[in-house]
């Protein structure tokens, strides 16, 4: 089975000049369902005034979409079991480096997921270590790319009155 995915992006020149390079990368990146995110080059990669600060690059993205798809596996697999995750957070960091031909790709993500159990069952740390890896093995963005991907979750624990809260829900 085949899934497609569309995304428009759209730029336009806004009257400045163009061949000297002085115009702006802003862009827009729209998404079925009506989302539009304000997109750039980073301003690592093109200097201030011609990137947007402010908009998401392509590679803050691709980060993004590393991790959000990580996440989006390991929250139904620890449902399954029976976990219950009141937070998840994640922190990660994408690295460029040079290829074999001398290019710059993202050569690394790091996840830092951070995850909050919270109710009586909470699970023991190869439960942990392995909700993680068949969420990775699972990744459709992660079976994607070539970049190395290294996965360092946190188990962050319940807030007083967390486990109570969760208790009366199921009721």
């Amino acid at each position: 089975m085949t899934h497609e995915y569309h995304a428009t992006v759209e730029w336009q020149r806004q009257g400045t000049a163009f061949v000297d390079g002085r115009y702006s990368r802003g862009h827009v990146w729209r998404f079925d369902g009506g989302v539009e995110v304000p997109a750039s080059s980073a301003p690592s990669s093109v200097p201030l005034p011609y990137s947007v600060a402010a908009a998401v690059d392509p590679e803050e993205a691709f980060v993004a979409a590393v991790s959000s798809c990580h996440m989006l596996f390991l929250l139904p697999f620890a449902a399954k079991q029976g976990f219950v995750i009141d937070r998840y957070s994640d922190e990660a960091v994408g690295s460029m480096s040079r290829n074999e031909r001398d290019k710059l790709y993202v050569s690394k993500i790091v996840l830092n997921p951070n995850v909050t159990f919270c109710g009586g069952k909470q699970p023991t740390e190869h439960e942990f270590d392995a909700l993680h890896h068949r969420a990775h093995e699972e990744c459709y963005v992660a079976n994607s790319v070539k970049a190395e991907i290294i996965v360092r979750p946190r188990r962050l624990h319940q807030l007083e009155g967390a486990q109570d809260k969760v208790a009366s829900l199921h009721h």
